[in-house]
């Protein structure tokens, strides 16, 4: 019995020593490539680590932890790759001239100077790109799991990016084609929110979220924000980084969500009374519709979407309250009896943009609207264009 206590010590510290020996013995942890379409030495290429979900995908806040030098062949390897045991996301970025060393081109995927990749010590990752392009060229030999879905939305990305965006000129001047551009916006969106809700993978989810929006404005696409929230909270709820988006999305810092009740607030109207919201519901539906005098695509919209409407589907039960961000009563009355609005409530607090109203429902950018059932409860928002006219037709006649 002795001798198999002192067998099983001397076993258990032969195994130690043979497991830091072949850790210390491990240099085949490390990041290299080759960049293509360059013809000299010397090229820099940053490793970038963010820090914490706003920073990646962030143009000069990522940290830079090393940076490697192509030699004449475009050859490049990372010497000081993290210690950690923890898989880390990193960004690989092509330095560009006169530029901080942690600049990303993150709003044209196509001329985009970085790439980000998951690395874990142990492991090695190799690549090949190209100078001009850097991100679409991007290439992982025989990649993770996880850089198979960052490269997967990679190409979704950019496939968006040149069908909704690329070399598209909007005269934002017009009130109708800064409406079409948000449009394309949404749609350019939607391919990267429709990716990170059904993507495996926790990094490749947070790039798209934060490909969707480089500003961090989600204003547009709150209910996104929230549902990835609840997905990765089952997932991985101990990740900070999951923590720190589901901190982004209470409800308290995002506008009114669709299946939320509106608020019922009391406002003012153009015929100096003070109505309540939740009194004045539709029978069926209530657009309650944010604009201002000021706002072309507003004018427009008041024109050719709500008096069509108005006409057509007042009797059937829509109802509609126009919230104007306006700090002149002459102003304000002007605009609705020339569009025609003067049909529908009219409201405002005469404060501009500055209103307890705007602070209520938490939002900053019009034009913008929110559809609510008979109930106050909100069934759609920012529906404009043909596109509001064939729900609320939808909606009444089904």
């Amino acid at each position: 019995m002795i001798w198999y206590k002192l067998f099983s010590k001397q076993k258990s510290f032969l195994l130690s020593i043979l497991t830091l020996f072949l850790v210390s013995c491990n240099t085949s942890s490390y990041i290299s490539g080759k960049l293509e379409g360059t013809t000299k030495e010397g090229v820099t290429i940053y490793l970038i680590k963010p820090n914490n979900l706003k920073e990646i995908a962030a143009s000069y806040f990522g940290k830079v932890i090393d940076s490697a030098l192509t030699d004449a062949n475009g050859y490049f390897k990372f010497e000081n790759t993290p210690k950690t045991t923890e898989p880390l996301l990193l960004e690989l970025a092509l330095k560009q001239s006169n530029k901080s060393p942690n600049y990303l081109n993150t709003y044209n995927p196509i001329l985009s100077n970085y790439m980000p990749v998951l690395w874990q010590q142990g492991e090695t990752i190799k690549v090949k790109t190209t100078t001009k392009n850097f991100q679409k060229n991007f290439i992982i030999e025989n990649p993770s799991e996880t850089n198979k879905a960052l490269l997967k939305l990679r190409d979704i990305n950019l496939k968006a990016y040149e069908t909704y965006l690329y070399e598209k000129k909007w005269h934002l001047e017009n009130g109708n084609q800064l409406l079409d551009k948000e449009h394309a916006v949404l749609q350019y969106q939607t391919a990267l929110m429709n990716f990170a809700n059904d993507t495996e993978h926790l990094m490749s989810a947070l790039i798209a979220l934060r490909w969707a929006s480089p500003q961090n404005d989600y204003e547009r696409i709150p209910e996104f924000l929230v549902s990835q929230c609840q997905k990765w909270n089952k997932i991985q709820p101990d990740h900070i980084w999951v923590k720190q988006l589901c901190e982004q999305s209470k409800p308290s810092k995002l506008p009114v969500l669709i299946g939320d009740e509106f608020p019922d607030v009391k406002l003012p109207t153009i015929t100096k009374d003070t109505i309540s919201l939740k009194n004045q519901l539709g029978k069926k539906i209530t657009i309650v519709d944010l604009w201002a005098s000021w706002c072309a695509p507003c004018r427009i919209e008041n024109r050719e979407i709500l008096v069509p409407l108005w006409e057509a589907y007042h009797n059937q039960g829509l109802q509609i309250v126009a919230y104007a961000l306006e700090s002149s009563e002459k102003s304000w009355q002007a605009a609705t009896d020339k569009d025609g609005a003067i049909r529908w409530l009219n409201v405002s607090e005469l404060q501009g943009d500055n209103t307890s109203f705007l602070n209520k429902i938490r939002v900053q950018t019009i034009p913008a609207n929110f559809i609510l059932n008979d109930k106050g409860i909100v069934v759609a928002k920012n529906l404009h264009g043909e596109a509001l006219k064939q729900w609320v037709k939808d909606y009444l006649e089904k």
